[in-house]
């Protein structure tokens, strides 16, 4: 029935919107009836009065039809609204009717009950009862507009309420209000309860506060943001109030409520300690346990953590008193965890304090005690770790560095093998009378100084080519004495103390004396006063293995070598680098930086250990350790080795096939090999000699071929060609070390590896033995 009524009032109020429109113009018409009236009166014309006469009684019959319409339309309008009345009346709901600009046409009995009659608009009675009140109207509104009724469910004070539309006629809209009062708030008695509460919506407007909240700030509160000086409200936290008197701390109690609603409550600060009965439980855990307010303020530290940091029971100290950031301000990690902007953090940190030099992994998790938020570290040992790290990328930069320098030393020993091979060429013509023959020496002693250069750079990169053998300590330095007093000069003094039963290193002898000459080289110049250089041996048995300077010397028996000096020393800041190659404390132009990088290569390459000790302004202590020797069964039982007899250079003869990629060293090494009367061909790539060996009826007695080469390699090749010619010897060349072969190509029978630079008798003796 009430669609029925609805229907109604929409189809008349729409009749009579039309007719009160035509109304409006009806007083054109009687306007235009008069002066046609006027005009049959006054005109001589018959026809034309009778004419005037007509018109002026039509359009008064429609000006009067006219009105008879809008009298009758606008009964049936009353009688739609007297239907309206009856419909919604006695409804319990409050229901009202506007018009499209809003003012209120018609209101029931409950409506008037619950918002009074003064208001003419619907806006003005409802402003009062939820948020915004305009902005959910003209919403609605619209919505009814286009699909003739809408609903939308709002918060208010009392708790949320339906509110409805229904577009009854053009212009002409029912409201329909709905309230829900939440009996879970009157429940608990919101306004009498002795704690502050407020009820807010989503968008932070305050719809209720009790009077224990009023009073506490002095007033009835618009916005969350008045009461509240931080925005982020966490529930179980303490914070700060703008209450009437001051500031006010409290903690917070929120609680969701229907329809987006927040209840906030507010609780009393406890002043009991915090965090005390946390720590109480943390005492005894095993695991070190700091904790930290959200300023970074110790507030208390389990006894595992006092042990680990040194820490007194009743210290309090800042969180950056403790531990030095790793690129970023520890407070700032620390208010990040505690503010939630980052959820959990794990560091490894350096400590300040306790043992030195110690690294600690610290895990940051936030907490809340009694309303306050705080950090807990978790505290492990990251030492040994950290240690590790250093080692390795220590290590990482060493092996780039000897990486660089083994590739420049390759290409210096090709340039250097082709001048010093030419310069041998040259002095073959030159007699010691030649003009010329002094200029050819200085050349080739030069590009000697040079290769020994070169030779230092593979000893760093252990790229070197060692011939290990048993070696005496006791012989090596009484040989050497007399050549290590004339390096020392007048001013220092050398001093030999040799230990008894030693004991024999396995090393290349020619490389240990290079490293005990530049350790005293280095001792003499740190010395420029004068002073004493002690050479010491000892025979060391380890029962334990010796950790020191990232490097663990194992359980054994070793020849230790000290080198000892009363020079000015070397500073702490600067002893982690003294085996850096190009790494000097020396003045422009006195040092290369290779001194102390080579005796690193040789020893490390040797199997040993090199260590440093020094105090500025009294000396240098240099340690190094040899393992001793145990020979094998069999090698006990072998016979001494008999010293290898020299060649005699001869004339040869014989096929040379010669494979190198770099054209000045094969043009110098196959004029070398055709001097001593050899027959050599050239190869200027793998590919190419094979090419050449596809002729099975040429003969071939020496292959000489470089192993590093583009394409095919020197030892690739070989293998190949030695399928169809297996008795062909091979002289292996490379500006790398002999290492550069793989074992499998090492073993190659028949095989020797010449080392470059090589000189003019190098090359042609190492062919004379491969062939004789």
């Amino acid at each position: 029935m009430g669609m029925r009524v609805l229907a109604g009032v929409r189809g008349s109020s729409e009749i009579i919107a039309v007719l009160r429109g035509l109304a409006t113009r009806s007083r054109l018409l009687l306007a235009g009836a008069l002066a046609a009236g006027v005009a049959a009166a006054v005109a001589s014309d018959p026809s034309v009065r009778v004419a005037a006469s007509v018109v002026a009684l039509t359009l008064g019959a429609l000006v009067g039809l006219l009105w008879a319409f809008v009298f009758l339309a606008t009964r049936t309008d009353r009688a739609a609204e007297r239907s309206v009345a009856l419909l919604v009346g006695q409804d319990a709901t409050p229901c009202f009717t506007t018009d499209a600009q809003g003012q209120i046409l018609y209101r029931n009995v409950a409506a008037q009950a619950r918002f009074g009659a003064a208001a003419a608009s619907l806006m003005s009675a409802l402003q009062d009862h939820f948020a915004s009140p305009a902005s959910v109207l003209y919403r609605l509104q619209s919505r009814a507009q286009t699909a003739g009724a809408t609903r939308e469910d709002v918060v208010t004070r009392r708790g949320h309420s339906r509110l409805s539309v229904h577009r009854i006629a053009e212009g002409r809209f029912l409201w329909r209000l709905e309230e829900f009062v939440d009996r879970a708030a009157s429940g608990r008695g919101a306004e009498g309860l002795s704690l502050p509460m407020l009820i807010v919506n989503k968008s932070g407007v305050v719809l209720f506060s009790n009077e224990a909240m009023r009073r506490l700030l002095g007033g009835r509160p618009k916005r969350l943001d008045r009461v509240f000086s931080t925005p982020n409200l966490r529930s179980g936290e303490e914070l700060e109030v703008a209450g009437v008197d001051g500031p006010v701390r409290a903690i917070l109690a929120e609680i969701s409520g229907a329809g987006e609603r927040r209840e906030i409550y507010l609780l009393p600060v406890s002043r009991r300690p915090a965090g005390e009965q946390i720590m109480e439980d943390f005492e005894v855990l095993p695991v070190a346990l700091l904790r930290f307010d959200a300023e970074g303020r110790l507030l208390a530290a389990n006894r595992a953590a006092r042990d680990v940091l040194d820490l007194a029971s009743d210290a309090r100290p800042m969180f950056h008193d403790i531990y030095e950031g790793l690129g970023r301000s520890v407070l700032d990690w620390v208010a990040d965890v505690a503010s939630e902007r980052q959820l959990v953090g794990s560091e490894v940190l350096r400590a300040r304090i306790g043992q030195a030099d110690a690294f600690h992994q610290v895990t940051l998790r936030r907490y809340v005690d009694h309303g306050c938020p705080g950090v807990l570290a978790v505290v492990q040992d990251a030492t040994a770790m950290k240690r590790l790290e250093a080692q390795f990328v220590q290590s990482q930069k060493m092996q780039a560095i000897g990486q660089l320098a083994g590739g420049i030393a390759h290409d210096f020993n090709n340039l250097l093998t082709a001048i010093s091979g030419h310069c041998d060429l040259l002095l073959l013509r030159h007699s010691r009378e030649d003009k010329d023959f002094a200029d050819l020496v200085q050349i080739n002693q030069n590009s000697n100084r040079a290769a020994a250069l070169v030779g230092q750079l593979l000893a760093f990169s252990r790229k070197q080519t060692l011939k290990p053998e048993r070696i005496d300590l006791q012989e090596v330095l009484s040989d050497m004495a007399h050549l290590l007093n004339r390096l020392v000069g007048e001013k220092v003094h050398l001093r030999l103390a040799h230990a008894p039963d030693l004991g024999m290193i396995r090393a290349d002898k020619r490389q240990l004396e290079q490293v005990l000459m530049n350790l005293v080289v280095n001792a003499r110049d740190a010395m420029p006063m004068g002073g004493t250089i002690r050479v010491e041996t000892e025979a060391l048995t380890l029962q334990d293995e010796l950790r020191r300077d990232r490097a663990i010397v194992p359980v054994g028996d070793y020849a230790a070598i000290r080198v000892i000096d009363t020079g000015v020393g070397i500073p702490a800041d600067r002893l982690e680098k003294i085996f850096e190659p190009f790494f000097t404390t020396k003045r422009a132009g006195e040092g290369t930086g290779l001194g102390l990088s080579t005796v690193y290569g040789i020893v490390k390459q040797s199997g040993g250990f090199i260590f440093v000790d020094s105090t500025p302004g009294e000396g240098s202590v240099f340690h190094l350790y040899f393992p001793i020797y145990h020979p094998t069964e069999d090698e006990a039982a072998d016979p001494a080795v008999e010293p290898a007899r020299k060649i005699v250079l001869k004339q040869g003869e014989g096929v040379v096939l010669l494979v190198e990629d770099e054209a000045p060293v094969r043009a110098f090494a196959s004029r070398a090999l055709r001097l001593r009367g050899y027959t050599v061909l050239e190869a200027d790539c793998a590919e190419e000699a094979l090419r050449l060996l596809e002729d099975r009826s040429l003969a071939i007695d020496v292959f000489v071929t470089d192993v590093v080469m583009p394409g095919m390699d020197g030892p690739s090749w070989v293998k190949l060609a030695r399928e169809a010619r297996p008795d062909v010897r091979v002289v292996f060349m490379s500006g790398y070390a002999e290492d550069c072969l793989s074992e499998e190509q090492a073993r190659m029978p028949n095989s020797v590896f010449l080392a470059k630079p090589f000189s003019l008798n190098d090359l042609a003796i190492t062919v004379q033995g491969q062939l004789h």
